[in-house]
């Protein structure tokens, strides 16, 4: 498929509204709108995010995402040569709003429509920012999932391993609830860490002694609970020093496991891949960021991160996953259910647990 494609690209998995337009032409893939809406304030009093909430703030605002993105392209719905949408996996809430929005525009338009999985978008996003080839790692690291992908075509994805509990996301969302710490957790604990002593309290690094990628975040964030108890037991509270070290101590442990489990993934491919890729939100973490720069360099395999707007959820890579399987061949449908669990790779043990930003995968 040689022609020029224009996808309109729809994301409602969890608690980003999104739509998005891309297209590519001869010069390559171009976003040419990219409209997200956060819902972080609706879930804030909650200290996490409330899946019915989700889906009614889906419901009532992805009409309007999708013609901003739309006047943002200068594209009319006539220019459009398709529509992709979320499938799965995510909260069933959110994704069956955006699946009966798509489902509603492609009959009334007589347009294709391409069912995409979540996890796909993210681990074909550098393909749409770097157009690096086949096959390549991604680490998919983020508030509801985190998992190793080789990723050897559009359709062709390998688990090679993940998180049995916690997602790091989510762990950094719970040790910023524990400390007091506003949310997203990321960010604040990122930010108390960076004036802290890493050194200072003793933290476990889950599973590096095992064998293989899997991971676990959940013991970790427990440790970090009971260090602070203990201060508080021992002094009647923490000080924001206290604080502050326990963040650079948790961030350190999450930064070592990836690190070293990193390291692993790149052994276990074998043959060298074309780069390590990265994507998620935790990924715009520099400490852990860094890390990973530095197995990546150590291993000889080029480092690649999307910019943080194609790191977490967004539309851009659900329209651009349309792309790639229309180019590869693969047929539009109809026919297709909305799913809160969609493994990329069905031929490996499923995942423990479900992190609180969607199912496990």
């Amino acid at each position: 498929m040689d022609r020029t494609l224009t996808l309109l690209g729809i994301e409602s998995s969890c608690d980003d509204t999104a739509a998005a337009v891309v297209r590519l032409g001869k010069t390559g893939p171009e976003i040419l709108a990219s409209q997200v809406l956060s819902q972080t304030a609706l879930h804030e009093a909650f200290g996490g995010v409330v899946p019915e909430i989700a889906a009614r703030a889906h419901a009532e605002r992805l009409d309007g995402v999708v013609e901003d993105a739309l006047a943002a392209a200068g594209v009319s719905l006539d220019q459009i040569d398709g529509i992709a949408v979320t499938a799965g996996p995510g909260l069933i809430g959110g994704v069956l709003s955006g699946v009966m929005l798509a489902r509603g525009l492609a009959a009334a338009r007589g347009l294709p429509l391409v069912p995409v999985n979540h996890l796909a978008g993210h681990a074909l996003t550098p393909r749409l920012t770097d157009g690096v080839e086949f096959p390549y790692l991604m680490l998919l690291v983020s508030g509801g999932h985190c998992q190793f992908l080789l990723v050897q075509g559009v359709d062709r994805f390998v688990r090679l391993g993940g998180t049995i509990d916690d997602a790091p996301g989510e762990a950094f969302d719970k040790t910023a609830k524990l400390l007091g710490l506003p949310q997203p957790g990321g960010p604040s604990v990122e930010a108390e860490a960076a004036r802290g002593d890493a050194k200072r309290f003793t933290f476990p690094r889950p599973l590096m002694d095992r064998e293989g990628c899997d991971m676990s975040f959940s013991g970790l964030k427990t440790a970090l609970l009971r260090a602070r108890d203990a201060l508080v037991a021992e002094k009647g509270g923490i000080t924001v020093q206290d604080r502050r070290d326990l963040c650079a101590g948790f961030q350190a442990a999450v930064a070592d496991v990836l690190g070293m489990k990193t390291s692993r993934a790149i052994d276990m491919v074998g043959a060298r891949p074309t780069a390590l890729a990265v994507a998620g939100g935790v990924a715009a973490n520099k400490a852990i960021r860094s890390v990973l720069e530095t197995v990546s360099a150590k291993a000889g395999v080029p480092f690649l991160a999307p910019p943080l707007r194609l790191c977490t959820d967004n539309a851009a890579m659900i329209a651009w996953a349309g792309i790639e399987r229309l180019r590869a061949g693969l047929s539009p449908t109809m026919d297709f259910v909305a799913r809160p669990r969609w493994p990329l790779d069905d031929r490996s043990p499923a995942l423990l647990g479900s992190g609180k930003k969607g199912a496990k995968a």
